[in-house]
């Protein structure tokens, strides 16, 4: 094969992520090993109040340097050579950073406000608004997963923009219609809903319609 299809096929492959700060670590760690499950190569970038985040709320304290953060991730997550990398926020020759070399799927899950405000406004700071920046601009797929409550009418400016603009909103909200059991079924609620609109395969969590319906009186 042609070293620029190459190229191409690895980039249609591949997927960016993003943690950042809000609440909602277990949903990016769950998607996280969903996506290296599936096979794609994931391109992962965790914003520092995300590292927090983690910490407080999976108890994952993750190693400052990217490489570092690289290696013990993809041993705890069983990623094969190569398939995982981690970037850090001022990284701008990575991949993530150019139109020419980005893969066309984003989501920053969890997302906080602070990083919806930056995307909405086109900030560029740090290589997590960059990359979503580019996702917009060359139309490719982004989802973001805020977890705030309630939104004020800022967040919901920012959501409307991005909305327009293409993006997918999709606010950390899972239902209750499959009789979720654990924690555990919430995330993967969320999780399934993220990868049906990336159309990856998955068998999380029970569709609605399928299966043994609740009766009602």
């Amino acid at each position: 094969m042609h070293q620029r299809d190459q190229s191409a096929q690895k980039r249609d492959q591949s997927i960016t992520l993003a943690f950042t700060g809000a609440s909602g670590a277990p949903y990016g760690l769950r998607l996280l090993r969903c996506l290296l499950e599936s096979g794609r190569n994931v391109h992962l970038m965790i914003s520092s109040a995300a590292r927090v985040v983690l910490a407080e709320e999976q108890g994952l304290k993750l190693p400052g340097s990217p490489e570092a953060c690289e290696q013990l991730l993809s041993e705890q997550l069983g990623a094969a050579p190569g398939q995982l990398r981690v970037y850090g926020k001022e990284q701008w020759f990575s991949p993530v950073a150019s139109g020419s070399g980005a893969p066309r799927q984003m989501v920053i899950c969890p997302c906080s406000t602070g990083t919806l405000a930056a995307v909405a406004t086109g900030m560029s700071n740090n290589l997590i608004e960059r990359a979503a920046d580019v996702v917009l601009k060359e139309r490719g797929q982004l989802l973001l997963v805020p977890r705030e409550t309630p939104f004020n009418s800022i967040h919901l400016e920012h959501m409307l923009k991005l909305s327009n603009l293409g993006a997918v909103i999709m606010p950390a909200a899972p239902g209750f219609y499959h009789q979720p059991q654990s924690i555990d079924d919430l995330v993967d609620f969320m999780v399934a809903r993220i990868l049906d609109h990336l159309q990856i395969e998955h068998h999380l969590s029970r569709r609605w319609g399928y299966g043994t319906p609740t009766q009602s009186n």
